[in-house]
Protein backbone atom coordinates (compact mmCIF):
# COMPACT_ATOMS: atom_id res chain seq x y z
CA UNK A 1 0.00 0.00 0.00
CA UNK A 2 1.61 3.31 -0.94
CA UNK A 3 2.07 5.36 1.85
CA UNK A 4 -0.37 8.69 0.66
CA UNK A 5 -3.10 6.00 1.27
CA UNK A 6 -1.40 4.54 4.49
CA UNK A 7 -1.44 7.84 5.93
CA UNK A 8 -5.31 8.70 4.66
CA UNK A 9 -6.67 6.38 6.68
CA UNK A 10 -8.45 6.51 9.75
CA UNK A 11 -8.38 4.44 13.32
CA UNK A 12 -11.43 3.76 15.59
CA UNK A 13 -10.17 4.96 19.35
CA UNK A 14 -11.23 3.52 22.62
CA UNK A 15 -11.30 4.21 26.07
CA UNK A 16 -9.94 2.56 28.71
CA UNK A 17 -13.23 0.42 29.07
CA UNK A 18 -13.37 -0.60 25.36
CA UNK A 19 -15.93 2.23 24.43
CA UNK A 20 -15.48 3.36 20.91
CA UNK A 21 -15.15 7.02 21.22
CA UNK A 22 -13.61 8.49 17.93
CA UNK A 23 -11.71 8.44 14.76
CA UNK A 24 -8.52 9.50 14.44
CA UNK A 25 -5.98 10.00 11.56
CA UNK A 26 -3.35 7.51 11.22
CA UNK A 27 -0.35 10.33 12.13
CA UNK A 28 -2.70 11.18 15.82
CA UNK A 29 -2.71 7.13 16.01
CA UNK A 30 0.73 6.66 15.64
CA UNK A 31 1.84 9.56 18.45
CA UNK A 32 -0.61 8.05 21.07
CA UNK A 33 1.07 4.63 20.28
CA UNK A 34 4.65 6.31 20.46
CA UNK A 35 3.93 7.98 23.98
CA UNK A 36 2.33 5.35 25.46
CA UNK A 37 -1.16 6.84 25.79
CA UNK A 38 -2.28 4.44 23.57
CA UNK A 39 -2.18 0.49 22.49
CA UNK A 40 -2.75 -1.63 19.39
CA UNK A 41 -6.16 -3.75 19.46
CA UNK A 42 -6.57 -5.91 17.17
CA UNK A 43 -10.27 -6.74 17.67
CA UNK A 44 -11.58 -7.81 14.10
CA UNK A 45 -8.30 -10.17 13.44
CA UNK A 46 -7.44 -7.89 10.70
CA UNK A 47 -4.18 -6.51 9.34
CA UNK A 48 -1.88 -4.20 11.04
CA UNK A 49 0.67 -1.95 9.44
CA UNK A 50 4.08 -1.82 10.69
CA UNK A 51 5.45 1.80 10.47
CA UNK A 52 9.64 2.24 10.64
CA UNK A 53 11.31 5.40 11.56
CA UNK A 54 15.07 4.88 11.76
CA UNK A 55 15.04 4.24 15.17
CA UNK A 56 11.40 2.74 16.63
CA UNK A 57 9.09 -0.25 15.24
CA UNK A 58 5.23 0.52 15.49
CA UNK A 59 2.45 -1.94 14.94
CA UNK A 60 -0.77 0.22 14.11
CA UNK A 61 -4.08 -1.37 14.22
CA UNK A 62 -7.22 -0.38 13.23
CA UNK A 63 -8.27 0.34 16.56
CA UNK A 64 -6.29 1.50 19.50
CA UNK A 65 -7.23 1.70 23.15
CA UNK A 66 -6.74 4.87 25.00
CA UNK A 67 -4.11 3.76 28.56
CA UNK A 68 -4.55 7.08 29.74
CA UNK A 69 -7.32 8.87 31.38
CA UNK A 70 -8.84 10.92 28.76
CA UNK A 71 -10.15 13.48 31.36
CA UNK A 72 -13.42 13.62 29.60
CA UNK A 73 -15.23 16.76 29.07
CA UNK A 74 -18.73 16.81 31.30
CA UNK A 75 -21.06 16.47 28.68
CA UNK A 76 -24.68 18.44 29.70
CA UNK A 77 -27.81 17.82 27.59
CA UNK A 78 -28.24 20.70 25.98
CA UNK A 79 -30.98 23.03 26.28
CA UNK A 80 -34.58 22.36 24.67
CA UNK A 81 -34.81 25.49 21.72
CA UNK A 82 -35.75 25.89 18.82
CA UNK A 83 -32.34 25.47 17.32
CA UNK A 84 -31.84 21.99 19.09
CA UNK A 85 -35.07 20.73 18.68
CA UNK A 86 -34.44 21.38 14.66
CA UNK A 87 -31.12 19.85 15.00
CA UNK A 88 -32.22 16.28 16.73
CA UNK A 89 -35.22 16.22 14.09
CA UNK A 90 -33.01 17.29 11.04
CA UNK A 91 -34.73 20.24 9.85
CA UNK A 92 -38.16 17.80 8.97
CA UNK A 93 -41.75 18.13 10.23
CA UNK A 94 -42.51 15.11 12.46
CA UNK A 95 -45.77 14.54 10.61
CA UNK A 96 -45.53 14.98 7.14
CA UNK A 97 -41.91 14.94 6.40
CA UNK A 98 -41.62 18.88 4.78
CA UNK A 99 -38.28 20.73 5.51
CA UNK A 100 -40.76 23.86 4.63
CA UNK A 101 -42.25 26.59 7.63
CA UNK A 102 -41.20 24.91 10.29
CA UNK A 103 -42.61 25.36 13.74
CA UNK A 104 -42.23 23.77 17.44
CA UNK A 105 -45.11 21.52 18.40
CA UNK A 106 -45.59 20.70 21.89
CA UNK A 107 -46.75 16.51 21.13
CA UNK A 108 -49.04 17.16 24.40
CA UNK A 109 -50.35 20.75 24.33
CA UNK A 110 -49.30 23.08 27.22
CA UNK A 111 -53.35 23.81 27.84
CA UNK A 112 -53.47 19.98 28.61
CA UNK A 113 -50.38 19.81 31.17
CA UNK A 114 -47.96 19.12 28.52
CA UNK A 115 -44.32 20.30 29.73
CA UNK A 116 -41.41 21.84 27.40
CA UNK A 117 -38.99 19.26 27.51
CA UNK A 118 -37.47 16.94 24.92
CA UNK A 119 -40.17 13.94 25.06
CA UNK A 120 -42.96 16.24 23.88
CA UNK A 121 -41.83 19.21 21.82
CA UNK A 122 -41.19 18.47 17.68
CA UNK A 123 -40.31 20.21 14.78
CA UNK A 124 -43.63 20.64 12.55
CA UNK A 125 -44.78 22.38 9.62
CA UNK A 126 -47.05 25.41 9.90
CA UNK A 127 -50.05 23.39 7.93
CA UNK A 128 -49.18 20.34 10.73
CA UNK A 129 -49.48 22.40 13.26
CA UNK A 130 -52.16 23.60 12.45
CA UNK A 131 -54.21 20.63 11.25
CA UNK A 132 -52.95 19.65 15.23
CA UNK A 133 -54.13 22.37 16.69
CA UNK A 134 -54.63 21.61 20.37
CA UNK A 135 -55.33 18.53 20.50
CA UNK A 136 -52.47 14.81 20.88
CA UNK A 137 -51.18 13.82 17.99
CA UNK A 138 -53.95 10.91 18.46
CA UNK A 139 -57.01 13.02 18.92
CA UNK A 140 -56.44 15.23 15.32
CA UNK A 141 -55.37 11.34 13.65
CA UNK A 142 -51.72 12.07 13.15
CA UNK A 143 -48.51 9.94 13.48
CA UNK A 144 -45.26 10.96 14.64
CA UNK A 145 -42.16 10.07 12.48
CA UNK A 146 -39.64 9.30 15.38
CA UNK A 147 -40.34 9.27 19.09
CA UNK A 148 -39.16 12.52 20.57
CA UNK A 149 -36.53 11.96 23.38
CA UNK A 150 -33.26 13.95 24.35
CA UNK A 151 -29.87 13.83 22.47
CA UNK A 152 -27.24 11.22 23.98
CA UNK A 153 -23.94 11.94 24.64
CA UNK A 154 -21.67 12.41 21.35
CA UNK A 155 -19.08 9.26 22.48
CA UNK A 156 -22.38 6.93 23.06
CA UNK A 157 -23.73 7.95 19.38
CA UNK A 158 -20.13 6.94 18.05
CA UNK A 159 -20.37 3.97 19.74
CA UNK A 160 -23.65 2.74 18.64
CA UNK A 161 -22.85 3.95 14.97
CA UNK A 162 -19.38 1.58 15.61
CA UNK A 163 -21.18 -1.24 16.78
CA UNK A 164 -24.10 -1.27 14.21
CA UNK A 165 -21.61 -1.22 11.69
CA UNK A 166 -20.15 -4.39 13.13
CA UNK A 167 -22.84 -6.66 14.01
CA UNK A 168 -21.48 -10.25 13.82
CA UNK A 169 -18.92 -8.87 16.73
CA UNK A 170 -20.93 -7.21 18.87
CA UNK A 171 -21.19 -8.24 22.82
Amino acid sequence: MPTSDLFNRTIVVFSQNYLPITRVTMQRAITLLVTGKAQPLDLFEQTSWEIRSPSLVVQVTPQIRLMVNGGDRIWKVPPVNRREILRRDKHQCQYCGSHRNLTLDHVIPRSKGGKHTWDNVVTACETCNGRKGDRTPQGAGMVLKTVPKAPIHPAIAFAEQFWHSHPTTAP
